[in-house]
């Protein structure tokens, strides 16, 4: 689709991973995004297995991925990454990911972080989904209109479909069916 190895944006990401970890490294949602809106990406792939070159570690410091390059801009991290892709202007428009009117921005950019905490204890993770189900109700998307916010949650939310912190909240597993199967830009990831 927009993979496009003379796009001006670039984003780092690892030729190869492990089966365990395939649909759950971190440039699959800047490159999500890109697919979502239709923008042209380039992918600088990488040898997981081996050492990052030290140009690299002055990219992203712990070595990891992403890293989106747009001309001299250089970011590391996929939630900074995802706010940029989200006001960035393509061809004069913004991004359909982030509104632009400021109730519909602080919507997404909360619930954007939202999805970024990683929470240590079983009981508090239990909680957080149960205000995250709460809060969804019957809404398909979280802020009202598929957005970068539901890129980030449906990301971290896979890391737990196989258990029953997700199973045993339908609408949370509902969520994810919605988001992970039916968006158009997220069947390139089902198996990454």
């Amino acid at each position: 689709m927009p993979v496009n190895p003379a796009a001006l944006i670039e984003i780092s990401a690892f030729a190869w991973v492990p089966p365990f970890a395939e649909g759950f490294v971190r440039d699959l949602r800047p490159r999500w995004v890109c697919e979502e809106i239709g923008v042209d990406y380039a992918v600088r792939l990488m040898d997981a297995t081996r050492r990052r070159p030290a140009g690299y570690l002055r990219e992203q410091p712990w070595g990891q991925v992403p890293v989106l390059k747009d001309g001299e801009l250089e970011i590391f991290e996929s939630g900074a990454i995802l706010l940029y892709l989200g006001e960035k202007e393509f061809g004069g428009k913004h991004s359909r990911l982030l509104p632009v009117d400021a109730p519909g921005w602080a919507r997404v950019i909360s619930w954007l972080f939202a999805a970024l905490r990683r929470p240590g204890v079983l009981e508090f993770i239990g909680g957080r989904l149960d205000g995250l189900s709460s809060a969804l109700g019957d809404k398909p998307y979280l802020a009202g209109e598929f957005s970068i916010a539901d890129i980030a949650m449906s990301t971290v939310l896979r890391e737990l479909q196989d258990t029953d912190l997700v199973s045993s909240r339908p609408l949370l597993s509902a969520y994810l069916v919605v988001v992970l199967l039916a968006r158009p830009g997220s069947a390139r990831w089902k198996r990454r």
